[in-house]
């Protein structure tokens, strides 16, 4: 029998949920995978706490991949380039210098800075590919602009055709990952806007169990 493969879309400051979602719903094992899609940080206000929590399950021997969401991304271009700053910033970008007590992102600590730095941008698990937002049909493991930000509903390049896409960036109902699963459509949009609270049937925070075709959330 195979362990749990899950999948969990963007986090964005949501610790309570978060954590909620690993402890009480999916109860997750040191035999699990379980892959994060990214955009950790920005709009919710436990940008550090979700960041803490995921490099303490990493660090007790929990299989977890991290994915790089574009969030993270614009947090990493701000911290290099200033002129970036501002665009971090009205992206959701104040809330995280709040969350880890600083003003200015050059004082983030060195072992976060290495997190954000460690992300990746796709992870293939059997006949699953994750990735933040989605894949240029014509260079689909070379566009990191279209892996970050571009989401889609099929892909015909012959590297993808075969592949069930699991990716988060782009909130959706609940009931539209729902569909997406019963339907067993090729890619599985999982982010159902935890930090949109109140906004067109968004605001709660999910995990999908790949072999299952189980859907947790808070």
């Amino acid at each position: 029998m195979k362990n749990r493969l899950f999948a969990i879309g963007d986090i964005h400051g949501c610790f309570y949920q978060f954590k909620t979602l690993i402890e009480d719903k999916i109860c997750l094992k040191k035999e699990d995978q379980l892959i994060l899609l990214g955009d950790y940080i920005d709009r919710g206000a436990q940008s550090k706490e979700v960041v803490d929590y995921i490099i303490e399950l990493k660090n007790s021997g929990y299989d977890i991949t991290a994915l790089l969401g574009n969030h993270e991304a614009m947090l990493l271009d701000a911290y290099y380039n200033e002129s970036k700053f501002s665009l971090w910033i009205m992206n959701g970008g104040m809330p995280t210098l709040y969350s880890f007590g600083i003003r200015d992102l050059k004082d983030l600590d060195v072992g976060y800075l290495d997190f954000f730095k460690s992300l990746t941008l796709v992870h293939p698990v059997d006949q699953y590919l994750f990735v933040h937002a989605g894949f240029n049909d014509e260079k689909p493991f070379v566009d990191q602009y279209s892996m970050l930000w571009r989401s889609k509903n099929s892909y015909k390049h012959p590297l993808l055709i075969d592949k069930r896409i699991v990716h988060g960036h782009s909130p959706v109902p609940l009931s539209t990952l729902e569909e997406s699963v019963l339907a067993n459509r090729q890619v599985l949009p999982i982010d159902t806007g935890c930090v949109f609270a109140g906004d067109r049937g968004l605001g709660k925070l999910t995990a999908l169990e790949l072999y299952s075709g189980t859907i947790f959330s808070v």
